[in-house]
C-alpha cells in the first residue's frame, strides 16, 4: 500500500488512501489522514543586537533631555512671574495677586508655569521629590532657610526672589553668608 507524507511546521500527518477495505464498509475513494507527530515549539530566544540597545539607550537619552528642557522652560515663567510681583506687599497666609507670604509667592509662581505645588514650606519641601544642593541651584528651584520655615525662589547669580515678611514687600536678595548658614535645603518643581 502507498502513501503520501505532508509536512507541517506544527505537525507531521501521513495520508493514505485507500483503494480496497475487505475488512470495512467505506467507499473505495475514501482517505485516511493518520497523526504521526504533533510538537509545538514553545520557547523562543531572541538576542537584542547592539545596535537596537545603544538606539533605546539613545531613545531614553532623549527623553530625559526632552523632560529637562521642558522643565527649564517652566522654571523661567516661574521665575518671571515671580519677578513681576517685586514691590508687592508680605501678607501672612496671602497667595496673590497683589499680596503674598513667602509659600504663597512661589507657589502662585509655579501655578503659572503650569506646575501645581503645595500651600505650605513644609511641604513643598517633602512633596517635591527632586532635591538639590547649594552647588547644583537652578533658577526655579525653591530655597528652605530657618528649619524650612521660609522659602524663596532661586533667579540665578547668587540671588533669590521671596516674600520676607511682615512689613516688607517681595524683593531680590543676594545670597550671602547668613542665607548660606541658614539654608535647610532646596527642590526643583516639576522635575
Amino acid at each position: 500500500m502507498g502513501g503520501i507524507v505532508l509536512h507541517a511546521p506544527a505537525a507531521q500527518a501521513t495520508v493514505t488512501p485507500v483503494t480496497a477495505a475487505p475488512a470495512t464498509a467505506l467507499p473505495a475513494t475514501t482517505t485516511l489522514v493518520t497523526p504521526v507527530t504533533t510538537t509545538l515549539a514553545t520557547t523562543t530566544t531572541v538576542k537584542t543586537a547592539p545596535a537596537v540597545q545603544a538606539g533605546a539607550a539613545s531613545t531614553a537619552a532623549a527623553t530625559r533631555q526632552a523632560k529637562a528642557a521642558r522643565q527649564r522652560l517652566k522654571a523661567a515663567r516661574a521665575v518671571a512671574t515671580a519677578k513681576k510681583q517685586i514691590g508687592d506687599p508680605y501678607r501672612f497666609g496671602g497667595t496673590g495677586p497683589g499680596a503674598f507670604d513667602c509659600s504663597g509667592l512661589v507657589q502662585y509662581s509655579w501655578a503659572k508655569a503650569g506646575i501645581k505645588i503645595p500651600r505650605v514650606t513644609y511641604s513643598q519641601y517633602a512633596r517635591i521629590k527632586k532635591k538639590v544642593r547649594w552647588n547644583d541651584l537652578k533658577p526655579g528651584d525653591l530655597m528652605f532657610f530657618r528649619g524650612k520655615g521660609h522659602v524663596g525662589m532661586y533667579v540665578g547669580k547668587g540671588r533669590m526672589v521671596h516674600s520676607p515678611s511682615t512689613g516688607k514687600t517681595v524683593r531680590i536678595e543676594k545670597l550671602g553668608g547668613w542665607r548660606k548658614a541658614s539654608f535647610a535645603g532646596a527642590v526643583r518643581p516639576g522635575a
